[in-house]
C-alpha cells in the first residue's frame, strides 16, 4: 500500500493545464487511462487503467502497476510473466485525465497476455459492410498458456 496521495484537480483551468502540481483527474470509477509505448522505438504496447494506488506504486517503484477492470484488482505488470515494465518517462495530457508511459520491457520484451510484444496485433478493416480483423503476423514471444496456467 502506498502513502502517496494526489491533490484534487484544481477548478481553475489555467492552473490545471499550465501549473506544476500533478493532480490526475480520475473518472467516476476512480481510474485514469494509460497509453503505454516502448521507450526505444515508440511502438504502442498497450492501453490500460490506473487507480490512485496503482499510480502511486508506479511513481514510487518505477515499475508499472495497473488496475484490472476485469479482475477488479491491482496488478504489477510482469509479476507472473517476468515481463516487467520499467518506466522511463511518464507524461500527462493537458487536463490530466490521461497518462502516457514510455517503458522498457524486461524479460521476453512481450507486453500482451497472449505472449506478443504488443496488445495491438490485429488490424481492423471493412469487407462487404462488415468489420473484420486480420492478424498482423506477430508471433508470441513466450508460451502464454504455460505462463498463465492456473494451478489445479
Amino acid at each position: 500500500m502506498s502513502a502517496l496521495e494526489f491533490p484534487k484537480a484544481p477548478s481553475d483551468k489555467k492552473i490545471l493545464e499550465e501549473g506544476a502540481v500533478f493532480s490526475p483527474r480520475f473518472d467516476a470509477s476512480g481510474l485514469v487511462t494509460v497509453v503505454v509505448t516502448d521507450a526505444e522505438d515508440g511502438m504502442l504496447l498497450m492501453v490500460a487503467h490506473m487507480n490512485a494506488q496503482a499510480l502511486a506504486l508506479t511513481l514510487e517503484t518505477g515499475i508499472a502497476h495497473y488496475w484490472s477492470r476485469s479482475r477488479n484488482a491491482l496488478w504489477k505488470k510482469g509479476e507472473t510473466s517476468g515481463n516487467f515494465q520499467h518506466v522511463v518517462e511518464m507524461r500527462t495530457d493537458c487536463d490530466q485525465d490521461a497518462l502516457w508511459l514510455r517503458v522498457k520491457v524486461l524479460g521476453h520484451d512481450a507486453t500482451c497476455h497472449t505472449g506478443r510484444r504488443s496488445c495491438f496485433y490485429r488490424t481492423v478493416g471493412l469487407i462487404d459492410g462488415k468489420g473484420t480483423l486480420a492478424d498482423d503476423g506477430s508471433k508470441p514471444l513466450f508460451d502464454a498458456e504455460k505462463t498463465y496456467r492456473k494451478p489445479l
